[in-house]
């Protein structure tokens, strides 16, 4: 069998055994890479020991490194591997990919002996359904007045290595979850621990922040699609040598690039002796950041849309390639900001066993704003065709220069300050891990406070059960 299609215009070849190599291929890829950017984060950052300061601020830099990683190899590809593929082959642009990705494997499985690597424990989804399913069972059980008489497992009757989290008062109902009726032997899937019910509430409180952050991810969606397209009816020549226009994305990627290292020696500590936090701005501060310039990005490519149809159209005259460069470059330094924060987010505020799942969060986020474009695209066309003269909508057809691409980034730019409003709300709300989850010797005084000065007896032996950390035992062997 043939594996490359015929040339047949417009139509498509793909059908039989070869679609179904291709788009096993495209699934087959969209799953490595699904499993690469969920756990490559969380595994750079399990180097670095949070509990001491040095390693905690090398933490929140690792993110600003890893992200540099990620668009030096993004511009080679949009840049070289797209030139390969155009002039050549494409056979051999995705044969260097190849090459890059068998490169990448040998190099980290070389320093498997070097990580510091965390004790598989239970899957965090398995650990979340049996809350969810146990609290749907126990929906008509009371509540005790006293969350102490909540079920919690002792940590030495655990094969596992568990910190223990205190209970919180929000989302209640989840505490249904943890409530063992008298002469009920503690199962999986009759009880859940305090800690399980609490790792819920903390993935919970999370989900606003995720979900405040899908309209940007669905304006870079926009911008990546129509600016290529954009650039089809602009001067795309540097002298003699023409730019692809599949390369366009490449110009946030190199603001990015520049801008990285500016941030972390300039920005950083110049910021950090102003505000006296330690990576300079919270983590949900600099989602915000990243939230308004999107905004604004929106509103100047509109801008640069309408220049663009007034020359051609008026003109016939096609401006530079680079008038994209003015929204894309403030959109990528809106990604610098959303992406970094939100990784170190939901790093930090994860339950340690479920890091993994917590920084895919941040991806979630970007793969629901890319079906979301799709969506909007879909109603604006519907909704404009109906309300204008012409009965054309808004994005119809593959003639931007008689469609009103601006008007549509306007509509995103006006949804996107809607949302950061909503952002603003939202991160008001949640509170950082810290203000709830203590370590050994503030959760004791917690619980004392709590309870007027008398801890039960088997709350200070769960409490005394957590495990040391390093610092903790350097404290105790002195």
């Amino acid at each position: 069998m043939k594996l490359q299609p015929e040339l047949c215009g417009e139509q498509s070849c793909l059908h039989g055994k070869k679609a179904l190599l291709f788009y096993a291929s495209i699934y087959l890829l969209a799953l490595g890479g699904g499993g690469i950017r969920g756990c490559v984060p969380a595994l750079g950052a399990d180097q670095f020991d949070d509990k001491i300061p040095k390693e905690r601020i090398q933490l929140a830099s690792f993110f600003n490194w890893f992200l540099f990683s990620i668009t030096i190899g993004a511009s080679l590809g949009v840049t070289f591997v797209v030139y390969v593929s155009t002039e050549y082959a494409w056979y051999k642009g995705f044969l260097i990919s190849l090459s890059c990705s068998a490169a990448a494997l040998v190099c980290i499985f070389s320093g498997k002996r070097l990580y510091r690597t965390r004790i598989p424990g239970e899957s965090p989804l398995l650990s979340i359904l049996q809350v969810l399913v146990v609290a749907v069972k126990n929906w008509r059980v009371e509540l005790p007045d006293n969350s102490d008489e909540l079920y919690e497992i002792e940590s030495h009757k655990s094969t596992l290595k568990i910190k223990l989290i205190p209970h919180t008062p929000q989302f209640r109902v989840l505490d249904k979850a943890a409530v063992l009726p008298k002469g009920t032997e503690a199962i999986k899937w009759k009880v859940c621990t305090v800690t399980q019910v609490e790792e819920v509430k903390i993935l919970t409180r999370m989900m606003p922040i995720l979900l405040s952050t899908i309209i940007m991810n669905t304006c870079l969606a926009q911008l990546q699609t129509f600016s290529v397209q954009q650039g089809t009816f602009m001067n795309t020549f540097i002298g003699t040598f023409a730019i692809p226009a599949a390369s366009i994305p490449v110009i946030p990627l190199v603001f990015m690039t520049l801008l990285i290292p500016v941030y972390e020696f300039a920005f950083v500590p110049l910021v950090r002796k102003i505000t006296g936090h330690p990576n300079g701005i919270s983590e949900l501060q600099r989602v915000a950041v990243g939230l308004v310039l999107s905004a604004i990005s929106m509103i100047i490519a509109g801008l640069v849309e309408v220049k663009r149809k007034h020359y051609i159209n008026d003109h016939n005259y096609k401006i530079s390639l680079f008038w994209l460069s003015f929204h894309y470059a403030i959109f990528g330094i809106a990604d610098m900001f959303t992406l970094v924060g939100l990784l170190e987010f939901f790093y930090k505020e994860a339950p340690r066993g479920m890091r993994s799942l917590s920084t895919s969060f941040s991806f979630l986020s970007l793969s629901i704003g890319y079906y979301l474009s799709t969506v909007f695209v879909e109603i604006i066309n519907s909704v404009t065709s109906k309300i204008t003269k012409s009965n054309k909508g808004w994005l119809e057809g593959r003639d931007l220069n008689h469609n009103h691409v601006e008007l549509f980034y306007w509509f995103l730019a006006i949804l996107s300050m809607l949302n950061f409003v909503v952002y603003l709300f939202c991160a008001k709300w949640y509170k950082y891990r810290n203000d709830v989850s203590f370590d050994r010797e503030n959760l004791i005084k917690h619980q004392a406070n709590t309870n007027h000065g008398n801890v039960s007896a088997s709350s200070v032996s769960r409490l005394q059960d957590i495990p040391l950390n390093e610092e903790e035992r350097h404290k105790t062997s002195r």
